[in-house]
């Protein structure tokens, strides 16, 4: 070995009694780090699949009218799994099951619980629509427009424009109504019924 090469090797001895803690340091944290993600993404990935068979037993009581035993099994939803998006599709599961059984406040709430999660926008626009509807039918008109004011989104344009149209007729605004309905007219994702809304137009 001659004294380039031991050079070499000592200063590589002299680097690693430097840096060598923090080099294993380092190792030891990514493999923390890569540990730790892979337990958040399986503990995510069984809650996901809890989440998933809790809304499922949901919506068979929902469609058996089980009004008891669906409302336990939405509160789980919402306490254990909030941050899934089967705990928003439970909202609008019992908001269904509340209309069914003439609890137009209850399905409000219940709605009125979906809008304020986090998340979820496109759940949140069926929301909004569905629960326009029962103000309208609580003759809430002027809660539909403040509901309404401000939201804009191209696939609900149409139905929003309606609900407003609706609201303002109720409250006596014909022209407001007539330009809301207007709109609702030139819809073109198919949601909005060209014929009813026509018939309000003319009415």
């Amino acid at each position: 070995m001659d004294d380039t090469e031991q050079e070499q090797i000592d200063e590589m001895k002299a680097w690693w009694a430097e840096y060598g803690r923090y080099v294993i340091a380092g190792v030891v944290i990514a493999v923390a780090l890569i540990i730790g993600f892979n337990l958040y993404k399986s503990n995510k990935l069984e809650a996901q699949i809890a989440a998933s068979d809790l809304f499922e037993t949901l919506a068979i009581h929902v469609s058996d009218g089980d009004l008891e035993d669906a409302e336990s099994v939405a509160s789980q939803l919402a306490s254990n799994y909030a941050d899934t998006a089967y705990a928003a599709q439970s909202r609008l599961a019992m908001a269904r099951l509340y209309m069914d059984q003439n609890r137009d406040q209850d399905a409000a709430d219940a709605l009125r619980e979906l809008l304020e999660m986090r998340g979820n926008g496109a759940l949140k626009n069926i929301g909004r629509v569905r629960l326009a509807r029962i103000l309208l039918y609580q003759d809430k008109p002027q809660d539909v427009l403040d509901l309404l004011a401000g939201q804009e989104n191209e696939a609900f344009a149409g139905l929003y424009a309606e609900a407003r149209g609706d609201a303002h007729a109720a409250l006596g605004q014909i022209a407001e109504a007539d330009e809301a309905y207007r709109e609702a007219m030139q819809d073109s994702t198919g949601a909005v019924s060209a014929g009813l809304v026509q018939m309000k137009l003319l009415d």
